[in-house]
């Protein structure tokens, strides 16, 4: 027995040596790959010694001679931090994620594929003007001059993930750049989505009860759309969800998930200091790293700081010392479904208003990892490339004998948007900046823009031009046979909304509906916003002058103008309602429920229970309201709908027709569904997060999922590269987290500003700028998520241009020195 259990203790004590060693090895290979930005290069491509001077962020300066010489090294810096993440964003826009991924990603790769992004791209390269297209190769050059360190140097393969995956990394080149931006476009947009959605819920609701379900805005309803089966008759109603998945690393979005962003700003007049002011802070899908990288840029034209992308060469949001630039999703109506009927005696013609034409069509392969070869047909009509039914769920909304064609403006091969792009960043004010974003096609982005004399916000992006009579004015899908259907070119650019130095002297979007034209001039249909503007306009009335911290207030602000407008309405009747019901029955806990909502302000504090009971209690009430009518189609409304609860309970067109569930005898009030889905949400969160509903925080639901999007649902794995975080804020407020709205953990925050900048003209070194993660893709640098918990406590960290202050703060320098010298 003695002898078995010595044994014992050297067999365990074995296997504990053996997992140290293997742990400590698997660290060596690793951390081969990190970065040590003290170390000097000797490379090829450059004219003379470049500067990368990093500060304690691991936030670039670059000094070069030349503008090519900076833009190599931005190149070589991309590499060195976001290697992987670069060569998956192309993977991505060339429909190549099969080759390493298997079969799971073969869906993703044929819609690339179709779209043709990375065709188009190639094609745009020599649309792009001189300046351009010389950044685009000396970036190149320089992500190259780092991939072949990493070769020749034994540097852990250029990152950790390229141990489990294909270890090949093709050279770069200008049409990788500007796939990512056609990339970027496709992930900002949904027009396409809430065309075929409509569709779908116009089959089952009459044009008043869509109206309420999906609005365009506010003040306004679609009872004027025609009947979607007479626009495409021989469609079959059916309340199966919509399924726009597309499989793992899709880029395309769920309605209400595409970009967002907040932006606004103040001219002299209105700022404390007397320098315009502009805050800025774009929000996309939440990922580790985060797609944002800080930069600052050391160019002919001045410098430059702020939020680049890796595989682009570009200060996408930022300033300079004479100009500051935002974005925000303009939700330009730029995507058109169009049903094309096959010719039934040839299936390679469709119709046209002319008669059948031929279809265009050729073959691409794709390369599965463990797996045969897959051969896509790729076919474009006059309108666009042709999805097939699996995609985007179109399949339900196409007729036997057609198909769906895609209009988009995206779709260019002259694409010009990187070149309009960089001329923005080079600008010397809002008028340059204006005149640049003639370029711009895709996406489509409002640019706040500020300098030292003013203020201005430009739609810059082509705007599709429709015929007047257009059946469905873009909003439904309809007949390519009918001459008025399809894009008619593009509105000019005069055209685009622009707002000049207003009187008010501040501008601002949230996404908000931006101008009331009508159609073909109307921009669009479906706008990303029309709570947080309220809340912005209240902040802003609340001071005569404003100052760099008043608008850091603002873009940090957690009160939820929904909830403080919703919860009154739907609970009038359910305050304060009589004697306190017994301990322990639901009555009893909808009391206390309501006694704290009733005290509470609308901050969605991530240490509070409120924002956890209401919007439990808002999204039980809309799914209580909508599921007889929408049955399983209901789980497309995961989200509150603000416009559609207040419709419903101020009975604005008789909307309230809504609260009485179809199936039952008994005609249910408004009232009656408000206290069910309160007592509901109530039930699933006791079961959840215990008895005490004052000890709930709306912050442990309510995580931002910063997760790897290879390595985060790896079991042991995950742990060490996914970044969880406790965050406020929700779908509705101006520090926005947009909710998951679906699965076990409804709550947790997966959109959401991964970038934040507030620029002050006055002091322009005193401006600020923040990521949600870290500067660096590699899971073991200490700058992987060390800008983390900034972001979360609602911290930043300066952005100076001064070259003094960079070296002074230096926490490494690295010098590129030119081959023979």
């Amino acid at each position: 027995m003695l002898t078995a259990f010595r044994w014992l203790i050297r067999i365990v004590t074995g296997l504990i040596a053996l997992g140290v060693i293997v742990t400590a090895l698997a660290y060596y290979i690793l951390s081969r790959s990190l970065v040590d930005y003290d170390e000097d290069f000797t490379v090829a491509g450059i004219t003379a010694p470049v500067e990368i001077v990093r500060n304690n962020d691991n936030v670039p300066h670059i000094f070069g001679k030349t503008d090519k010489d900076v833009f190599f090294a931005l190149g070589f810096a991309h590499a060195q931090d976001r290697l992987w993440q670069m060569t998956m964003l192309r993977r991505t826009a060339q429909g190549r994620l099969s080759e390493i991924f298997g079969q799971s990603t073969v869906k993703v790769d044929e819609l690339m594929r179709r779209y043709d992004l990375y065709g188009l791209a190639l094609e745009s390269v020599k649309a792009q003007d001189p300046e351009t297209l010389a950044a685009l190769e000396a970036y190149s050059a320089g992500v190259n001059a780092w991939i072949e360190e990493v070769n020749k140097g034994a540097r852990g393969r250029g990152a950790p993930e390229f141990f489990l995956f294909e270890p090949e990394i093709s050279a770069w080149a200008p049409a990788d750049s500007i796939a990512i931006l056609k990339l970027m476009a496709l992930q900002l947009s949904s027009a396409l989505q809430t065309e075929v959605l409509r569709a779908r819920v116009s089959l089952l609701l009459s044009p008043e009860r869509l109206a309420d379900i999906l609005p365009d805005d506010p003040g306004q309803a679609i009872a004027a759309l025609p009947d979607y089966a007479s626009l495409v008759p021989g469609v079959v109603p059916s309340s199966k969800p919509v399924e726009f998945a597309e499989g793992p690393f899709s880029p395309v979005a769920e309605p209400g998930m595409a970009g967002a962003s907040n932006a606004w700003a103040a001219s002299p007049a209105r700022s404390a200091a007397g320098g315009s002011l502009l805050a800025n802070d774009p929000h996309l899908d939440l990922t580790a790293p985060t797609i944002w990288y800080l930069a600052r840029l050391e160019l002919t034209s001045g410098g430059v700081i702020g939020g680049t992308i890796p595989g682009v060469p570009l200060v996408l949001v930022g300033r300079s010392e004479k100009l500051g630039w935002g974005l925000t999703t303009a939700y330009v109506d730029d995507q058109d479904v169009v049903i094309e009927e096959l010719n039934p005696e040839n299936k390679e013609e469709y119709k046209t208003p002319e008669g059948w034409a031929k279809f265009e069509s050729r073959q691409s392969i794709i390369k599965v990892k463990d797996g045969e070869p897959v051969t896509v047909t790729l076919r474009w009509s006059r309108n666009g490339p042709i999805l097939p039914g699996t995609h985007y769920d179109l399949g339900s909304i196409t007729p036997p004998g057609h198909v769906a064609a895609i209009s988009w403006t995206a779709l260019s091969g002259a694409d010009t948007s990187l070149s309009g792009a960089m001329a923005m960043m080079r600008a010397g004010g809002v008028d340059e900046a204006i005149e640049a974003g003639r370029k711009v096609i895709a996406p489509a982005q409002n640019v706040m823009l500020a300098d030292g004399k003013g203020i201005a916000m430009q739609v810059m992006g082509a705007i599709p031009a429709r015929d007047a009579e257009h059946p469905s004015q873009g909003r439904l899908p309809a007949l390519g046979s009918d001459a008025r259907v399809g894009f008619k070119g593009v509105l000019p650019y005069e055209e685009n909304p622009v707002f000049r130095d207003p009187a008010s002297g501040l501008l601002g979007n949230t996404n908000n509906k931006t101008v009331d034209r009508p159609f073909p001039h109307h921009v669009s249909f479906d706008w990303g916003d029309t709570q947080r503007i309220q809340r912005w306009l209240t902040l802003m009335k609340a001071r005569e002058v404003h100052t760099r911290e008043s608008f850091i207030e603002a873009q940090l602000d957690t009160v939820n103008p929904t909830a403080r407008s919703l919860l009154p309405l739907i609970g009038a009747d359910l305050w304060f309602t009589g004697e306190a019901a017994p301990e322990g029955t639901p009555e009893r806990l909808r009391q206390r429920a309501l006694v704290l909502l009733a005290e509470w302000n609308g901050e969605m504090n991530e240490h509070l229970p409120e924002p956890l009971i209401a919007e439990a209690w808002l999204r039980a009430l809309q799914k209580r309201l909508i599921q007889d009518e929408l049955g399983a189609m209901s789980e497309n409304f995961t989200h509150i709908s603000p416009v559609f609860i207040e419709r419903v309970y101020r009975n604005v067109g008789g909307a309230s027709v809504w609260c009485d569930v179809i199936q039952s005898a008994a005609v249910e009030s408004c009232t009656d569904i408000a206290r069910i889905a309160l007592d509901e949400a109530l039930l699933e969160l006791t079961e959840k997060y215990g008895d005490n509903l004052e000890s709930w925080r709306w912050g442990d639901a309510h995580q931002a999922t910063h997760d790897h999007p290879v390595l985060g649902e790896v079991p042991f794995l995950k742990y060490f590269v996914n970044i969880r975080q406790s965050t406020s804020g929700g779908d509705d407020t101006l520090m926005r987290g947009v909710t998951r709205g679906e699965g076990p953990e409804p709550y947790q925050n997966v959109h959401s500003a991964g970038y934040r900048g507030v620029y002050d003209f006055a002091d322009p070194d005193s401006s600020v700028f923040i990521i949600a993660t870290g500067q660096s893709g590699h899971p073991l640098s200490r700058h992987y998520d060390d800008l983390g918990e900034l972001w979360r406590r609602g911290e930043y960290i300066p952005m100076s241009l001064d070259p003094e202050l960079a070296h002074a703060a230096a926490a490494g320098v690295m010098v590129l020195t030119p081959e023979g010298q």
